[in-house]
């Protein structure tokens, strides 16, 4: 597969536990650190302003270690508060994974990124034709009045299958190894299985952590 030439080989990361990009869905951000101001200014330069998000692997047993996975963004929207933070927008184009982290020259990290095995993320809106929508929303139902939570029922119920379990895998409260497994999901159909699974333990009060072991 081609790849296009705004997912360049090397690509500035972000490394966010328990946040959340998946391709064709967007994640706003607050960037107030030093080093991540520099990196959005740098981003703003280039041509595909790429940034891949990536969580932190803690049980590698170091303190910058990271998953092997991540997802980059454009990013899409930007506006600076008068304090000199920035709020910005990614959109997100294709997971990809770590070759290997490009040292020096600049203070916000940096990879080596291969986007060949997600090829998937490149193409059209995924469906989901196991999809037992009336079965999710009731279980969806349950877990939010479990929770004390709100939500517009007519835009959830009326949102196609990848907006639908994209937007909840992003949003949903899990646990950061819970939300990679939700990334590294191979397909829109996989994904809503891991959060049907994570949705259910949640109800029972159990660790979802050792489902996903």
């Amino acid at each position: 597969m081609k790849i296009p030439a705004e997912l360049p080989d090397l690509i500035p990361i972000f490394p966010l536990p328990g946040a959340l990009l998946l391709p064709r869905a967007r994640l706003p951000l607050h960037i107030f650190e030093p080093r991540y101001l520099a990196m959005i200014e740098d981003c703003m330069k280039t041509p595909g302003r790429l940034i891949g998000m990536i969580q932190p692997n803690p049980r590698k047993g170091k303190d910058d270690a990271l998953h092997a996975i991540g997802c980059a963004g454009r990013l899409s929207q930007f506006s600076e508060t008068e304090d000199g933070r920035y709020m910005i927008t990614l959109a997100g184009m294709s997971r990809f994974k770590v070759i290997e982290e490009e040292q020096g020259f600049t203070p916000y990290r940096r990879v080596r990124a291969h986007w060949e095995t997600f090829a998937r993320d490149l193409g059209a809106t995924e469906t989901d034709k196991a999809f037992d929508r009336k079965t999710f929303m009731r279980l969806l139902g349950r877990y939010f009045e479990a929770r004390g939570l709100e939500a517009d029922w007519e835009t959830l119920q009326d949102a196609d299958d990848e907006l639908l379990v994209n937007s909840l895998s992003m949003l949903l409260d899990f646990e950061p190894e819970d939300k990679q497994a939700l990334l590294e999901a191979p397909s829109l159909s996989t994904r809503r299985e891991t959060l049907v699974t994570l949705i259910e333990f949640s109800l029972r009060g159990g660790d979802a952590e050792e489902v996903m072991q």
